[in-house]
């Protein structure tokens, strides 16, 4: 037999990931098994247990995949240094996460899985809080960047940094869960930007 080089072993992962994501969407995590992902994917279960522990891990993998990518973007925009007020830079990095969902099938598709295809029972009881740990790191960073715009004067006067941080969380997460369930295909993706910006606003000094 063969070996695979590295390249190969890679594109096999690559491959395993691609047909996780797929089949996650059609027919939900719980009812997604591994020899599913295999036979999407053109590979044993072996080449899977090679690659992963379990499915758990395939899921990860799915997720991380996109999300590096897309926090990437989003961060770039956050931490903007020509951006001088830091309630500018919150505005422009949420209307850049939904810019890459509407932009992005893989982004959409793997969030539309986390939201609404997964059911965290069973083998996946225990990874709920792994799962939602990025909207975690999203709430704090928003909360430094409200921080900062109350230091620099820029934040309405009577306002707690806090408070307004889960309020833009909130809303966010609500935006999105909109997006992807019962407003899906509304057109409620032109009006976001507007959303955002609305909602921003009544946060300005």
């Amino acid at each position: 037999m063969v070996r695979k080089t590295k390249e190969e072993a890679e594109q096999t992962r690559k491959d395993i990931v691609t047909a996780a994501r797929k089949v996650f969407h059609e027919c939900g995590v719980s009812r997604s098994s591994l020899d599913k992902i295999a036979k999407a994917a053109g590979v044993t279960r072996g080449a899977i247990y090679w690659h992963f522990q379990d499915k758990a891990e395939v899921f990860f993998a799915m997720r991380d995949e996109v999300f590096e990518p897309m926090l990437g973007c989003t961060d770039a925009v956050l931490y903007d240094p020509s951006l001088l007020n830091p309630l500018d830079a919150i505005e422009g990095s949420i209307k850049e996460f939904f810019r890459v969902l509407a932009t992005c099938p893989d982004f959409r598709e793997t969030f539309e899985i986390m939201i609404s295809r997964c059911e965290y029972v069973e083998e996946f009881s225990s990874v709920q809080e792994e799962v939602g740990r990025p909207a975690l790191e999203f709430l704090e960073k928003i909360q430094r960047m409200y921080r900062l715009a109350a230091e620099k004067g820029y934040l309405r006067a009577g306002l707690e940094p806090e408070a307004v941080a889960h309020d833009t969380w909130a809303f966010t997460s609500g935006l999105l869960h909109l997006t992807l369930g019962c407003r899906k295909n509304s057109g409620l993706e032109r009006e976001i930007p507007q959303m955002i910006s609305a909602h921003m606003d009544l946060r300005r000094a």
